[in-house]
């Protein structure tokens, strides 16, 4: 399924890849839901809206099954296994309780004292440099470790997997980003196959031998799924977090200073980074299984839509002065990890690593700030929203 076709909806020469928010500004006062070209045949439904974003979130009518797209005819089998984003309950409340059952809150507090000690290590390695590109040396590195670590990835394969994970999520060309997948597909099939003969307390040999009480459990083709969502969702949405999150910071001094002085502000600052420019900027596609209704809007059954996560977080009728960057305001609602059945299963283990890694970056970078002008910042072409670069400078550590 194809993206809106956003460049033919703003003036010519309009940067919606360095700033979304206007567009979104401009759809909203408009209405809460449009009907817009994609890249594709198809036109897509947008609902951008907070209000009507978090009701079609937990709408049973909005499926996020390609099958029930009035466009579909065979999709060859799943790419990469089944995962928890391609179906719907009852399928997806099976998938979930599974998963669930081994990424406990339990095992992802055990990370902390892991989280701060590669934090460091990477620090170590920053900091007598006096400059870095944030999301190389940093932003990047660091989730990937963790989730690695946590799921059982073998050091010597996390290049590969960084490379494939990013080539999938923002694909530099079809043949590109089909090679990725099947090298993706094939290293997880072989990896799974590890975990089911040997002896392991990581994630996924976990979630091999995991069975609940009717003695049900993932399929091969559910397992492979999950490692791959797991995979590359924990890992390249808390990359884009921690980067977002800290231009945020080093672009409004004054919540920076802030911050410094009071770290116990550092939870809602990451609420706030989520809301204010979070890494999702909209939801999988869904696809409506009968008509449906929104704010007077009727979408036919079949019908792709998009909910525009980004644009719901700085909705005015929800958030007051939305594109202001403000640590001390209450986020609470904002959308940055979904909303409903499909909230983010791994949102307590972005905001620990975001949390742990924030304080860690800036207790020992006291002088941390950006090394380039602001409105020369490049950003990745996509709706998973992340800086390509994001160039600093500090004081040598000595």
């Amino acid at each position: 399924m194809t993206l809106p076709a956003f460049e033919r909806l703003v003036p010519s020469g309009t940067d919606i890849v360095a700033d979304p928010y206007q567009l979104y500004a401009m759809l909203r006062e408009q209405g809460p839901v449009h009907r817009v070209p994609s890249h594709g045949a198809d036109d897509v439904w947008l609902i951008v809206g907070h209000e009507e974003a978090r009701a079609a979130l937990t709408d049973p009518r909005m499926s996020n099954d390609i099958r029930h797209s009035s466009s579909w005819q065979d999709d060859g089998g799943n790419a990469i296994g089944l995962n928890m984003l391609q179906t719907d309950p009852p399928d997806h409340t099976r998938l979930r309780k599974l998963v669930a059952r081994e990424f406990t809150a339990r095992r992802i507090e055990a990370l902390r004292p892991r989280i701060r000690q590669i934090a460091d290590e990477l620090l170590d390695a920053m900091l007598p440099l006096g400059r870095a590109d944030l999301v190389e040396s940093f932003a990047m590195p660091l989730p990937m470790a963790v989730i690695c670590e946590l799921l059982g990835v073998p050091a010597a394969d996390r290049a590969d997997f960084r490379g494939w994970s990013s080539e999938i999520v923002f694909p530099s060309g079809p043949e590109a980003a089909g090679a990725a997948v099947a090298a993706m597909t094939g290293y997880l099939a072989r990896l799974i196959e590890t975990k089911r003969e040997a002896e392991s307390d990581d994630l996924l040999s976990a979630l091999v031998r995991t069975m609940d009480e009717d003695g049900d459990r993932l399929s091969s083709e559910e397992m492979l799924g999950m490692a791959f969502l797991l995979l590359v969702a924990g890992h390249e949405t808390t990359v884009n977090l921690l980067s977002n999150g800290t231009c945020a910071l080093l672009r409004a001094p004054e919540q920076l200073a802030a911050l410094r002085a009071d770290y116990a502000l550092l939870d809602a600052a990451v609420e706030e980074m989520l809301r204010y420019d979070g890494p999702s900027q909209s939801t999988a596609h869904r696809f409506t299984t009968e008509p449906v209704e929104i704010a007077g809007t009727k979408i036919p059954a079949g019908e792709p839509v998009l909910v525009l996560l980004g644009s719901a977080n700085r909705d005015p009728r929800r958030f007051a002065d939305p594109d202001r960057f403000d640590i001390h305001r209450d986020a609470r609602g904002h959308l940055g990890f979904s909303h409903g059945v499909h909230h983010c299963l791994g949102a307590p283990l972005a905001r620990l690593e975001a949390t742990i890694a924030l304080r860690a970056l800036l207790e020992r970078c006291p002088d941390l700030a950006l090394d380039t002008d602001p409105d020369t910042l490049a950003w990745r072409p996509s709706m998973m929203r992340g800086l390509l670069r994001l160039p600093v400078r500090f004081t040598p550590a000595g």
